[in-house]
């Protein structure tokens, strides 16, 4: 039985403004009561260069977290799908080493604990018979970086071919055998790609050390508003809980830099909240305001 009274709820840094400094995109997240913003290195020149950022710039998202009390717990590396481990080209797999070794460095500065690797074999390009193959060498060489640094790589299932399931996640995750290598579930993921929740993430007990929480449809992987979809979220968080699942919980959205991004996100949190306590994965967890001052 799940022995936790409480399980840190996450937002993800796209579902609040862009425009923010990081002392403020913190604070908006700690007014909307969550516990800790999840980190995103996409394709994005400006969110790729940050492995890349000068010492002075990490020490300000640093002291922003102290300021604020709101860590940075995971990052979503999703920069992967451009340069996949997988690719047929020896220059884009080393690229892809190259973003993994900077966003382990990144991680140990910020106090991340946890890095998302994208389940994607190759995305923009077809996968082959060497993709696995390519991936899992990649995959090996990155799991010797983090296992120096003491950083954990947890595998995504995705919402297109490569690890498209919690099963064949476990596949990878056995294959290595290592602690530093876990699993990443996304329960919108898993409906996206038609997959019967309930047992997928059985076969995951004991190795699921975040979850991305979002509503999908088959063939709608992204903004389906949160009780539209077809994600059984009651049952899903119920089974964790059997499961003995303890770890943060991240709300996946895109906002957009919509004017009402935190209005949206302090909705969605209470929704949420409100599936997790019916469940028992959550037994208590002070419920935000229906409102939240303007950043």
């Amino acid at each position: 039985m799940n022995s936790m009274m409480n399980l840190p709820l996450g937002i993800y840094e796209k579902a609040l403004p862009y425009d923010l400094t990081w002392i403020e995109r913190l604070e908006a997240a700690k007014r909307a009561q969550f516990d800790y913003v999840e980190l995103s290195i996409d394709e994005s020149d400006e969110r790729l260069a940050r492995l890349d950022q000068a010492n002075a710039e990490r020490v300000d998202i640093r002291n922003a977290s102290i300021v604020t009390g709101v860590p940075l717990k995971t990052m979503c590396l999703s920069v992967h799908r451009k340069y996949p481990f997988g690719s047929a080209s020896a220059e884009t797999r080393q690229q892809a080493l190259d973003i993994l070794d900077k966003a382990i460095d990144l991680a140990c500065e910020l106090g991340i604990r946890v890095i998302q690797l994208a389940g994607y074999y190759v995305y923009y390009e077809d996968e082959t018979e060497a993709s696995l193959e390519y991936y899992k060498d990649g995959l090996a060489k990155g799991l010797g970086l983090a296992a120096k640094a003491g950083v954990m790589l947890a595998i995504e299932n995705m919402d297109t071919v490569g690890v498209a399931s919690l099963e064949d996640g476990m596949k990878l995750v056995n294959h290595f055998n290592s602690p530093w290598l876990q699993l990443y579930p996304d329960l919108g993921n898993l409906i996206e790609r038609e997959k019967d929740i309930l047992p997928e993430l059985g076969c995951a007990r004991g190795h699921m050390v975040a979850l991305h929480v979002k509503d999908t449809r088959p063939g709608e992987p992204r903004r389906v508003p949160f009780g539209e979809g077809g994600v059984p979220f009651e049952a899903a968080f119920r089974k964790l809980y059997e499961l003995g699942f303890n770890g943060p919980v991240m709300i996946e959205m895109w906002n957009d830099n919509a004017a009402d991004s935190l209005e949206r996100v302090v909705k969605t949190r209470a929704w949420v909240v409100d599936k997790m306590l019916r469940s028992g994965l959550l037994k208590h967890h002070d419920m935000p305001s229906e409102s939240v001052e303007s950043v």
